[in-house]
């Protein structure tokens, strides 16, 4: 899934005739046969940015839809047909970007809709699935997977242009993502006690600890309650500064390092890579220790979230801010660049699970909820990046990433005051829902 959406932001260096900010044509093309392989277009930095953060807009439109429906329909169909649907899309984009600038951004809404229904229904498989002492090692592990993808992929991108051409970018991972569809409604369960691969200890094991977890199937919602809940709002707004930090780090990683460092589309792929490699890395021991300090009763819930929300959102803004002021040459660009793009993993076992603390029960529809405002922090960054870039593209990143930082800084303190980790009344059964 990551792979799909990630890869544009690498092949749309091939895709456009040059750097320039206006987009004028490329008089450099090496042959005729290069064009053939890599067709080129006159996008301008504007353009650039609304094809990238098109898939959002499609994302926005099913998330609170999908948070509700996964807690009433199979986790299994939902997440396998999505899946084909976006790597049907992936088929697409080669033919889309072909017919002009409207139809490739019609194709990335497509692909938004369903990368936006598997982005939601696989974090609800944690409600039947995942034990309270495990679920920062399970979320961050299964989350990993967004950070392993996208590495693979620029990996691979760089060299798929080189050899193949871009198209076959698209070709590739759509038709891997087809496989993946196929592949998840044969083996995954939406209840451990329905699988039968797992011993009766360990379905045992998982349904008792989940005894006290009650689901909102049929259940109306309490949607005036969480309109009032201050810990949701909470939550919310740090999903918005997660999203804005996200979106400007990856998104924007290969044109960053296109126009500071100025090297081929295979370097650029690697050198894109590396933050992806690190954030797995990082997603995968920040669970580990979450999850050390909760069994060992050494630090509370609420101070494990408030403790990795806090590394989560101030380390990227530092290092955005060294990368633009204190990265003297390529080393020391590439350094912060890393540490700028996989410190906001830490957000994995802070705000990004905090949904399933305050109400275990309502958790699809909270997450659709704070996903889609998340989102539109995503949306508006990198739409706003591009339009930036299109004024001064060598001077402007000091401007995105100062104003990540105040994002940031300004969605941190809201959440340091008014977050929770306890389930909340308006999620508790005795509660009257309106």
């Amino acid at each position: 899934m990551m792979s799909q959406r990630m890869c544009l932001s690498l092949t749309v260096v091939a895709m456009v005739n040059s750097t320039d900010p206006h987009g004028w044509p490329n008089t450099s093309t090496k042959n005729l046969l290069d064009n053939i392989k890599n067709p080129r277009y006159n996008w301008s930095p504007e353009i650039r940015g609304v094809i990238l953060s098109s898939i959002l807009y499609g994302m926005l439109i099913v998330k609170i839809p999908v948070g509700y429906l996964s807690g009433i329909y199979s986790i299994r169909k939902m997440v396998s047909c999505a899946l084909i649907l976006s790597s049907l899309s992936s088929l697409l984009i080669p033919l889309a970007a072909d017919a002009g600038e409207m139809p490739l951004i019609a194709c990335r809404v497509v692909q938004g809709l369903g990368q936006g229904t598997v982005s939601i229904a696989q974090h609800v498989v944690w409600v039947k699935w995942a034990p309270p002492l495990e679920r920062g090692r399970l979320t961050s592990l299964s989350l990993s997977g967004l950070m392993l993808g996208p590495f693979i992929s620029l990996l691979a991108t760089g060299f798929i242009c080189q050899a193949l051409g871009w198209p076959y970018v698209f070709y590739i991972f759509g038709a891997c993502g087809c496989a993946l569809g196929l592949f998840w409604f044969i083996l995954f369960y939406d209840d451990p006690k329905d699988h039968p691969c797992i011993s009766v200890d360990e379905k045992e094991f998982i349904t008792s600890s989940l005894m006290a977890q009650v689901s909102s199937n049929g259940q109306h919602l309490p949607i005036k309650a969480m309109l009032k809940s201050l810990p949701l709002w909470a939550i919310s707004l740090g999903c918005f500064a997660f999203s804005w930090t996200n979106h400007i780090m990856f998104l924007y990683s290969p044109t960053f390092i296109s126009s500071k460092l100025h090297v081929n589309v295979t370097e650029n792929g690697l050198l894109s890579a590396l933050p992806y490699l690190f954030s797995w890395l990082l997603g995968i021991l920040v669970g580990q220790v979450a999850d050390l300090f909760l069994s060992r009763n050494m630090l509370r819930v609420i101070t494990i979230r408030k403790l990795f929300t806090t590394l989560g959102l101030l380390l990227p803004s530092f290092f955005g801010i060294c990368l633009c002021h204190l990265s003297s040459g390529s080393h020391s660009t590439i350094i912060f660049l890393i540490l700028a793009s996989s410190t906001v993993v830490f957000c994995v076992v802070g705000i990004l699970i905090n949904p399933l603390d305050i109400a275990p029960r309502y958790y699809g529809f909270l997450k659709g909820v704070t996903v889609l405002i998340g989102l539109t922090g995503g949306l508006t960054s990198s739409t706003l990046a591009g339009i930036i870039l299109k004024q001064d593209p060598e001077s402007s990143w000091s401007k995105i990433f100062f104003l990540m930082a105040a994002i940031n800084v300004i969605s941190l303190t809201f959440y340091l005051i008014f977050a929770k980790a306890e389930i909340q009344d308006w999620a508790k059964e005795k509660h009257t829902r309106l």
